[in-house]
């Protein structure tokens, strides 16, 4: 019987800088013990199958090259696709069972979760040398997932799920993804079970930000983005609409309450209450300017806030999906809470990136 090879990868939190990872803004973001997990033997044949028991569905397909696409987002065949092109050949077939406890469309990347294990897995079944550098199978999963489609997505999901922890991803830097050593205590993630509404979110809100700055590329470049600050863009005012005013101005204040939060991660003991505020603060302006929550979100947010959490925000593009609360004392109260408000909740903590099980 051959060996089993196990690998999984988590899913994510965005805890600052929602929607502006796409604007090469940076963000901070969270791993959370939320797993996707492939499990595999090889096979005699070339043929790759899956079982994915949790939602149902079987898949399968030969491995050769180029392996056509037979549905949208085909992130299986697309891994093969890409590693193959990579100079990556695979001498046989997979037989595969994927389980996990992400939820599922819901802004905590589960779809990133899984390309990332689905790489790794490949890359320790050939013994390939780069199969321990998170930043190479991150890069890999981007590939496989956003560019291959056309997508618009950035890398944020995919640095996120493989380096695991709390990282500052500043895409402007040599060194895109840099870890923050903070003992973060525990979050009460709440699924709406709204669907996201992530096409309409991103048509009005990317779309209508990046028309702004097409339309003023001397008083807001795009190069100088994160120099710049509510008071130089004020003159701007009699020139946009007020919803284009306010998109802009959320913008810039979501910057400056990430560069804040950052500031904080980094103090030798965390303030978990100014923490909270700032969370709190992020999402008056995702609720109120952006308008990304939903009234079901708001109530979960609200809720969690009256059982002692210490702030909160809505995770992910927005429209649906999950929020979370930070809650270092008593997470089970702020669990009940969310249930209360209609929502279905997972205490989680920070976790690592993708690994092999032991």
């Amino acid at each position: 019987m051959p060996r089993e090879l196990v690998v999984s990868a988590p899913g994510r939190i965005c805890l600052f800088g929602e929607h502006q990872d796409y604007l090469q803004l940076p963000v901070i973001t969270s791993a959370i013990d939320l797993r996707i997990q492939i499990a595999g033997v090889p096979r005699v044949d070339k043929i790759v199958h899956f079982s994915l028991p949790d939602i149902g569905l079987e898949e399968e397909f030969e491995i050769q090259f180029p392996i056509p696409y037979s549905q949208e987002r085909d992130y299986f065949k697309s891994v093969v696709n890409v590693l193959i092109r990579e100079g990556i050949s695979f001498p046989n077939g997979f037989e595969c069972v994927v389980r996990g406890k992400i939820p599922i469309n819901s802004g905590t990347s589960s779809s990133s979760a899984l390309v990332v294990a689905w790489v790794k897995f490949l890359l320790e079944a050939v013994g390939h040398p780069r199969k321990d550098d998170r930043l190479y199978i991150a890069q890999l999963a981007h590939r496989a997932e956003v560019l291959e489609f056309h997508e618009p997505g950035g890398m944020m999901d995919h640095y996120a799920t493989s380096l695991g922890g709390v990282l500052f991803l500043d895409f402007h830097s040599p060194q895109p993804a840099q870890k923050i050593s903070v003992k973060l205590e525990k979050f009460v993630l709440g699924d709406s079970r709204e669907p996201k509404n992530t096409k309409d979110i991103l048509a009005r809100v990317k779309n209508g930000i990046l028309s702004i700055l097409k339309e003023f590329p001397n008083e807001i470049p795009y190069e100088n983005l994160l120099e710049i600050s509510i008071e130089d863009v004020a003159g701007l005012q009699s020139k946009l609409s007020a919803e284009q005013f306010n998109l802009l101005r959320g913008f810039l204040e979501n910057q400056r309450i990430t560069f804040k939060a950052l500031n904080l991660l980094k103090q030798p003991a965390l303030d978990h209450r100014e923490f909270g505020n700032l969370l709190n603060q992020h999402q008056a302006i995702l609720r109120d300017v952006l308008k990304i929550s939903t009234p079901k979100i708001d109530r979960m947010l609200e809720a969690s806030l009256k059982a002692g959490a210490l702030g909160g925000k809505i995770n992910g593009s927005g429209g649906g999906g999950c929020m979370f609360a930070y809650a270092p004392e008593n997470p089970e109260a702020v669990a009940e809470a969310i249930s209360e408000a209609g929502g279905v909740p997972y205490i989680v903590g920070v976790d690592e990136g993708v690994r092999v099980e032991k």
